[in-house]
């Protein structure tokens, strides 16, 4: 199994430094509706980028794959659709599907011009899992931890994880042979759940992909060393497909604890 590490990048210069650092998959964010008026108040990242500067981005990319999120299901969307492929995108990912039609409605308009990823990240769509697998022409799920457990009304993104919601959506996809990834991690050694314990997750999970934070672009222009931080990311995941069952199953307990005391 590839694992794919993915960042979000709206400038063709980081793009490209994004795939000399091993990147697999550089990450354009269209996404605007409603989402302010989901995320107010919350340290979250809105981005405001022009569609129009796809073509910049996919004009440095050789071999990281250009994905882009669109704005959730919209009567704008078809047109959108056409412009990113357009552009030349790899992969197309819808966010905010509440179930099956809007799934099978994001696939009918993609038509095959490129893969397909649908975000799980509503209570609906997460009580709906079963019936969003069954449509044809998806290749791979997202599970979008942060507006998921705002929908659920939940105070910590990795109590998903904690609490086993995450492990049930990786069931659910494994017995449907869906390829699918999680949520985000920061900088080895770093964020309030070590991002090396949220690696022991996506991998005893099944999991094939994750974002790298901001943190991997630096905080308060703090210049950082990405091809530095990656390659420690990719050791720490050769160091993980080591383990033996009893870490994975501690390393599980250690998040369970870690999580409880952040709530409390």
């Amino acid at each position: 199994m590839n694992f794919k590490l993915m960042i979000l990048a709206s400038e063709p210069k980081f793009a490209a430094e994004a795939q000399e650092a091993g990147i697999d998959r550089i990450f354009f964010d269209l996404e605007i509706l409603n989402k302010a008026e989901r995320q107010k108040g919350r340290d979250t990242v809105l981005s405001h980028n022009n569609i129009n500067e796809l073509p910049s981005i996919r004009k440095v990319l050789s071999y990281s794959k250009l994905l882009v999120r669109t704005n959730p299901i919209n009567p704008n969307l078809q047109n959108e659709i056409e412009t990113i492929i357009n552009y030349g995108a790899d992969i197309l990912m819808l966010p905010m599907a509440y179930s099956s039609i809007d799934a099978q409605k994001f696939v009918e308009l993609v038509g095959g011009r490129a893969k397909v990823c649908v975000m799980i990240e509503t209570s609906q769509a997460l009580a709906r899992i079963d019936n969003i697998l069954n449509v044809q022409g998806i290749d791979e799920l997202f599970f979008g931890l942060n507006d998921l457990h705002i929908s659920l009304g939940l105070s910590f993104m990795f109590e998903l994880l904690s609490g086993g919601l995450v492990e049930y959506l990786a069931k659910k996809c494994i017995g449907k042979k869906m390829p699918f990834g999680f949520g985000g991690i920061a900088r080895i050694g770093d964020g309030i759940l070590p991002a090396e314990k949220i690696l022991g997750e996506h991998l005893r999970l099944g999991s094939e992909s994750v974002i790298l934070s901001r943190t991997f672009k630096g905080i308060n222009n703090n210049k950082i060393d990405l091809k530095n931080e990656v390659a420690k990311v990719k050791k720490e995941i050769r160091k993980i497909h080591r383990w033996d069952t009893e870490q994975f199953i501690n390393n599980s307990l250690e998040i369970k604890e870690i999580t409880n005391n952040i709530l409390k």
